[in-house]
């Protein structure tokens, strides 16, 4: 986990790119591969990166407060971790499922109401968002830092 503002930006980019990364094929294979080309399945990441990471940025500090507001024991880093995740999933599958419908109203069309595509959109999003937060990007965004960020800024803290 980060220990100050620049490993906790730097994880943020790795989440953010990971999440992007999955939810984004996922939506993609959900409405179908054909219409998409190289050229816009690479703006839309660096868009949706983009609004994804300003997202993250407001919701990180109102997840943390919140997970740390909750029963359970602190001592062990997976119980906050786990706690994390069910404060900061949820969130940020709300907001970023607004994104999601108007790219797709833009898109695709929206058939019926926006209220019952935004309720459809939220549901196929957390079933995903959840589990590859908690079994896939958040261990690999971990990891990456732990292995690769957090060495070298003890070699700068050391050489200072």
């Amino acid at each position: 986990m980060p220990s100050n503002k620049k490993e906790g930006i730097i994880y943020g980019v790795f989440m953010c790119t990971g999440m992007v990364l999955i939810m984004s094929f996922y939506n993609t294979a959900l409405h179908g591969f054909s219409s998409v080309t190289l050229g816009s399945a690479i703006v839309q990441l660096i868009v949706t990166f983009i609004v994804a990471f300003i997202t993250e940025s407001l919701v990180e500090p109102i997840a943390r407060k919140l997970a740390l507001s909750l029963p359970y024991d602190k001592s062990k880093k997976i119980n906050f971790i786990v706690a994390m995740a069910f404060c900061m999933v949820p969130m940020m599958v709300l907001i970023m499922s607004v994104y999601g419908l108007i790219l797709t109203g833009l898109t695709t069309g929206i058939e019926g109401s926006i209220f019952s595509a935004y309720l459809k959109i939220v549901g196929l999003n957390f079933i995903v968002a959840f589990p590859a937060q908690l079994l896939i990007d958040g261990p690999i965004s971990r990891t990456l830092l732990t292995k690769y960020i957090k060495p070298s800024a003890q070699l700068a803290e050391l050489k200072a």
